[in-house]
């Protein structure tokens, strides 16, 4: 069974507190680290290129990863774009 890493994120919609659903995005075998870093850096505020990539080798060491944490409706959205991308996503989690 594979481990889930929060990923601190920046500020951006969905700040501060009452936010509990979390985005996770898991690891497969078609997409590329660097498909992964862009679009995560693309959808996600606060996501750099950089910040991408680190994530892209979290989700692929620990088979998953939390990409976004924040309220239900930035959350749906986020997870729809990057499901829309072509990533591999979690159902989305209320905690």
């Amino acid at each position: 069974m594979h481990q889930t890493i929060e990923i601190p994120r920046a500020g951006g919609p969905g700040s501060g507190l009452g936010g509990s659903w979390r985005v996770i995005v898991c690891n497969d075998d078609h997409n590329t680290f660097d498909h992964v870093a862009r679009t995560l850096a693309r959808f996600i505020p606060g996501v750099t290129l950089k910040r991408g990539m680190e994530i892209a080798n979290v989700i692929h060491s620990s088979g998953r990863a939390v990409v976004y944490s924040g309220h239900q409706e930035p959350a749906e959205h986020y997870w729809e774009q990057l499901k829309s991308a072509g990533l591999t996503m979690a159902p989305l989690e209320q905690g």
